[in-house]
């Protein structure tokens, strides 16, 4: 009996132990949350909001992208960039499930008929990028953390990759998808575009949709009406329908594809982050070229020293932006109470269970690398952020949901506090098996 009972609080003590682990990490992120929520509350305006945005637009131009090349750079190779080939697998299968579970929220809540494919973008796509990178900080920044040494460095790394295509996915097939019905297109005309508070304007917008507006773009180089009725006007209508009974379908395909091409923003890939993963993809994989960077002996070891304390304002920069976004409250929605809580349960809830299976059966599979805790710990992360904040950009751009896109946004975060603490620890738990 005396065994039994030591036994007993021998498993509570290792328990409460786990659990404090897993939950202060996210404790000080919350803290850092609310001191950003506090500062740029409207009743305090300690800090006003042309400031958050500054900063939201330094993470994303500055401090991102030095984290992202220091710790990406220092540990790819040639090796590890065949090896990790399961991350951006698992971007792709993790959107495709959330397009599922999008189209599945679209047929229980019936959202607005303008708001259907908005519905199902915001159930795949989540944020791959700052949010996991201020998670892994935050875990790792104690000696005594489950992922072993180098953990910050390898978790970088890893989210890095999966960031690369999920801007790509973003930009090209997102960036579609999210283009308005033609009937419920808000044309916007061209002597009003300052006052909308666009992203590259100089206005206000609400801050989650300033925060990752790519650097260099105007809201005025945005196209304001939708691109399928680029060739239709009254006169000639009657013209292009007696064209079109001549023309061969492959000439009508071929017409297609090239609209989409250049309709497609292929420039606003290529951001600041995505910069950095290229670089640090390509000097780490070469070895010569990486010795001369990276590393204490390296002749530009004074410059790559300088980046990585550029990197090290991310976390808390990002996490105070965030806290910002609170402080702006719910923007007007016209999406309706029942679809957006039926998007964050889809996405916050349903889909991390759908990413433990996944994550499972390639274990199972032997597609992972084995034993490396970090690597399953991202792969499962990819499936519990809430949506990606760059889809706020993508709305203004498009002209389509934008103070939806920042209400849904909201609340995610708001409820991602919560579901967070839960899939943090429970991650761990599974990852502490392997």
């Amino acid at each position: 009996m005396h065994r039994l009972l030591i036994g007993l609080q021998t498993s509570m003590n290792t328990m409460q132990e786990e659990i404090i682990s897993a939950v202060v990490p996210l404790l000080k992120l919350l803290s850092l949350t609310v001191i950003g929520l506090i500062l740029a509350h409207h009743k305090t305006q300690i800090i006003p909001k042309a400031t958050f945005k500054l900063l939201s637009k330094l993470v994303f131009a500055l401090f991102l992208p030095c984290l992202i090349f220091i710790d990406l750079g220092r540990s790819i190779t040639l090796r590890n960039l065949f090896l990790w080939w399961f991350v951006p697998v698992n971007v792709v299968v993790s959107m495709l499930l959330g397009f599922l579970l999008g189209v599945v929220v679209v047929l229980l809540c019936r959202p607005p008929p303008q708001f259907r494919r908005f519905t199902i973008v915001m159930t795949a796509c989540g944020n791959t990028g700052n949010l996991p990178i201020a998670i892994l900080g935050s875990l790792c920044h104690s000696e005594d953390n489950p992922f072993g040494p180098n953990c910050h460095q390898r978790g970088v790394a890893y989210v890095s990759i999966a960031q690369w295509i999920s801007v790509v996915l973003v930009y090209t097939l997102v960036y579609h998808m999210m283009e308005p019905p033609v009937e419920y297109y808000e044309i916007v005309e061209e002597e009003n575009v300052e006052s909308c508070g666009g992203g590259g304007g100089g206005g206000f917008g609400p801050l989650v949709v300033e925060a990752e507006w790519p650097p260099g773009v105007e809201e005025t180089e945005i196209s304001t009406k939708p691109f399928k009725d680029y060739s239709r006007n009254e006169n000639d209508e009657e013209i292009q329908v007696t064209e079109n009974r001549t023309e061969p379908i492959s000439s009508k395909m071929v017409k297609k594809v090239r609209l989409v091409a250049e309709k497609t923003p292929i420039k606003n890939i290529f951001q600041p982050p995505t910069i950095a993963s290229l670089l640090a993809i390509i000097i780490g994989s070469i070895p010569h070229a990486k010795s001369f960077v990276f590393g204490r002996d390296a002749p530009l070891s004074f410059i790559t020293d300088s980046l990585e304390i550029l990197g090290g304002a991310m976390v808390p920069s990002v996490m105070l932006v965030l806290g910002g976004m609170l402080a702006e409250g719910p923007y007007v929605s016209k999406l309706g109470l029942k679809t957006t809580v039926g998007v964050i349960v889809a996405r916050l809830l349903v889909l991390p269970v759908f990413g433990i299976g996944v994550v499972g059966l390639a274990d199972k599979m032997h597609l992972l690398i084995a034993d490396d805790a970090m690597y399953r710990y991202v792969l499962l992360l990819q499936y519990a952020t809430p949506s990606a904040i760059l889809l706020g950009a993508v709305a203004r751009m498009r002209g389509y949901a934008v103070s939806e896109a920042s209400a849904l946004l909201f609340w995610q975060h708001v409820f991602a506090l919560f579901s967070l603490s839960f899939y943090i620890f429970a991650y761990s738990k599974l990852v502490s098996v392997v």
